[in-house]
């Protein structure tokens, strides 16, 4: 799963940073909320875990805006200690969950697994852009109603491009994603992207997987 702190306590932050790893999580960290926006932009976080005090950006209006940009993240707001409005606008802007400070980190690890399930099954298990169709559960494709064959590692890249569809992807997301390796050979996507293509694209006359140079991968919102 991957998460998104955004906590400017940089001890906090990186104590979080190196428990959460530990734990298994791929973890981005920024210390205000402009930084977090513009990382949440970029990347397709599964969780984003926001305190309300921030420079820059306060936690709420980050919240706001994220919502408002259609972000589907689970997003657990960290409040000050018995402070229930703070509870209450955070869940009024937004927010999934939130958690008072200080906190355990157990309870922390089992709230974002939590929060990860919960947001996972709100996905849905069908995609359909235009003619090509990906069933997230059959783990099957077809362009034109023709069923279309993937190998597993051609079909999450597919499964991840729609998720995003109309957005730019980049191999360093992909890569995270798809292999869970954020440090692999971005080459290694280059391979399997072009194997799609000649399964979805050039049989049927299409172009729907773009690429972007210097940026990543897009996949058309129509099906191209």
């Amino acid at each position: 799963m991957r998460v998104l702190v955004v906590e400017d306590e940089r001890r906090l932050a990186v104590a979080l940073r190196r428990g959460l790893e530990t734990e298994g999580f791929r973890v981005d960290v920024a210390h205000d909320g402009l930084e977090g926006l513009r990382l949440a932009d970029q990347q397709a976080y599964d969780v984003i875990v926001l305190d309300i005090m921030l420079p820059g950006l306060d936690g709420y209006r980050v919240c706001a805006r994220l919502r408002a940009a259609g972000s589907q993240a689970g997003i657990l707001m960290l409040t000050a200690k018995d402070g229930e409005w703070d509870e209450a606008e955070a869940l009024d802007t937004g927010a999934d969950d939130f958690l008072s400070k200080p906190f355990s980190f157990l309870v922390l690890v089992a709230r974002l697994r939590a929060l990860g399930r919960r947001i996972g099954r709100g996905r849905p298990s069908v995609l359909v852009l235009g003619d090509l169709v990906i069933d997230s559960d059959a783990r099957t494709c077809s362009r034109a109603g023709v069923p279309t064959h993937l190998t597993a590692r051609e079909f999450d890249i597919l499964e991840h491009l729609a998720l995003r569809a109309g957005a730019v992807v980049s191999k360093r997301e992909i890569l995270d994603q798809v292999w869970d390796v954020g440090d692999g050979d971005p080459n290694v996507v280059e391979v399997h992207v072009s194997a799609l293509r000649r399964k979805i694209d050039t049989p049927f006359g299409r172009s729907s997987v773009q690429t972007m140079r210097g940026a990543g991968y897009r996949l058309a919102a129509d099906g191209g």
